[in-house]
């Protein structure tokens, strides 16, 4: 027995726990050091580990562990099967007279790190909000002849919901392939009612995305599959940033109610988005998933395209790398609408730097989002970019989800990625790149009518917010890695 000041004895067994709460605590600050790439996190989480010896690395388990291995085992057989080779079409990009010049700057870095080539011929139609998605996807499914694959964030079993548990089930009676993908955390969010019962009890086969599990803990909690996802019959596809859910249908102004942007998709890209699909699946249950697409006879439109994922395993900042070479890039304007920004550094300075060189750079949020700590977050960082040049522009109800990030008058991004910690580090996203005029100047339209609702904030107000909310920002930006 050892001896503390005050006459306390620690026994043999004492000694042999602290020596493992230690220990654990060494081992899991040595993994911190090892795998976590920013110094910030880093630091915290050694941090917590050695203050809290026990509490501290089953934290760091359960919400700090962030690298998976997901990629389809005969990832190489999947593209043979969608008909194309990167090295093919790269060059073939470069010949067709419909890839500008211009196009080439932005797709350098895309070309080399997205796993997937440009392909041409594409039409993406923008539909607003649950008004118009819905009914668009609901009648994709309603025409189904041989497959469907769904993969969503959150499925809520309201109005809405049952009405695609109601189509897809009756796609099954027809003899349609129906499968679905729920994130294992998003589905827990219609609780008592789970989507993924539903579906089941209609035999569309569902697979869940890394779900919650006591024994054995789960160690991937803050890893996500964020992946918003429709393909019916390897034709059409939809992607964007919007869940099933009711709180989407904005008309009437109902509390609560989500404004967002999604896509419906035709072309030779609807192929990399059943890949997509593919991979995921193979990855929640062990099954290679064959897409059956081929490239269509006729090219319904002239738009080049890519599918971009994103994600805490092999695809790590793949996003960040693209963002970061097309702001570079940019020669006119930048116009990024998100519902949550907070950015990382590197971002940052590639916005205050495109600012400077006289790119007009807009930033369309939320005025405020459903998330407050988020907004506190973001005010904490906004005066860097306003005393740059960025125009920060405060957009009023009802609450925007969406996601669309344009480039000059030619280039754009869409899909499921806001623009924080959690998108670009934690969660695993989809992305689509748009290279076209015309489908930007479409894009635009979205963008004029958001800007529209939403008035510039100015260094003044940032600076005068009252010295409780500025600490009360600050301390909610420290978390900004997790948010």
């Amino acid at each position: 027995m050892g001896a503390f000041p005050g006459g306390l004895r620690m026994t043999f067994p004492g000694w042999l726990l602290v020596g493992a709460a230690t220990a654990l605590a060494v081992f899991t600050a040595a993994h911190v050091l090892l795998y976590k790439r920013d110094p910030r996190a880093a630091f915290g989480w050694v941090a917590v580990c050695f203050t809290f010896p026990v509490a501290g690395p089953l934290l760091y388990c359960l919400f700090g562990i962030n690298r998976i291995h997901t990629r389809a085992r005969r990832l190489g057989l999947l593209r043979l099967h969608l008909g194309y080779e990167r090295s093919e079409l790269h060059a073939a990009a470069r010949l067709d007279p419909s890839f500008a010049p211009e196009f080439a700057s932005f797709a350098a870095i895309a070309d080399a790190v997205a796993r997937r080539p440009l392909v041409a011929g594409n039409r993406a139609e923008p539909l607003a909000n649950g008004e118009e998605a819905f009914p668009a996807m609901l009648e994709a499914i309603a025409a189904a002849e041989r497959t469907i694959y769904l993969a969503t964030y959150l499925f809520q079993l309201d109005a809405v919901g049952r009405r695609f548990v109601a189509a897809l089930g009756a796609a099954v009676e027809r003899g349609v392939t129906v499968v679905a993908i729920l994130d294992g955390v998003g589905e827990l969010y219609g609780l008592p009612h789970r989507a993924g019962k539903a579906l089941a009890a209609r035999g569309v086969r569902v697979a869940r995305f890394l779900p919650p599990t006591l024994v054995p803990p789960s160690l991937f909690m803050n890893l996500r599959n964020h992946r918003k996802l429709l393909v019916v019959d390897g034709v059409v596809g939809f992607t964007g940033g919007m869940n099933i859910a009711a709180r989407h249908m904005v008309t009437g102004g109902a509390e609560g109610a989500t404004a967002d942007l999604h896509f419906r998709l035709r072309g030779p890209v609807v192929g990399q988005l059943e890949h997509v699909f593919a991979e995921d699946w193979q990855f929640c249950t062990g099954e290679m998933l064959v897409p059956g697409s081929t490239l269509p006879r006729s090219l319904p439109g002239r738009t080049w395209c890519r599918a971009v994922v994103d994600g805490p395993n092999e695809d790590l900042d793949k996003l960040t790398m693209i963002l970061l070479g097309v702001f570079g890039n940019a020669r006119h304007r930048i116009v990024l609408v998100t519902p949550y920004f907070v950015p990382g550094r590197e971002l940052i300075s590639a916005l205050q730097t495109a600012a400077l060189r006289g790119v007009q750079v807009d930033v369309v949020i939320p005025r405020h989002s459903n998330l407050p700590f988020v907004d506190w977050a973001t005010r904490n960082m906004l005066w860097e970019l306003v005393a740059r040049g960025v125009r920060v522009h405060l957009q009023d109800p009802p609450f925007d989800h969406t996601k669309l990030y344009v480039v000059d008058d030619f280039y754009a991004l869409i899909g499921s990625a806001n623009l924080d910690a959690r998108s670009l580090r934690l969660n695993f996203e989809l992305m689509i790149e748009l290279y076209d005029r015309g489908a930007v100047a479409e894009l635009e339209v979205q963008v004029t009518e958001r800007l529209t609702r939403s008035a510039p904030i100015t260094l003044r107000e940032l600076d005068a917010r009252p010295l409780p909310v500025r600490i009360r920002d600050a301390v909610a930006w420290l978390f900004s890695p997790y948010l």
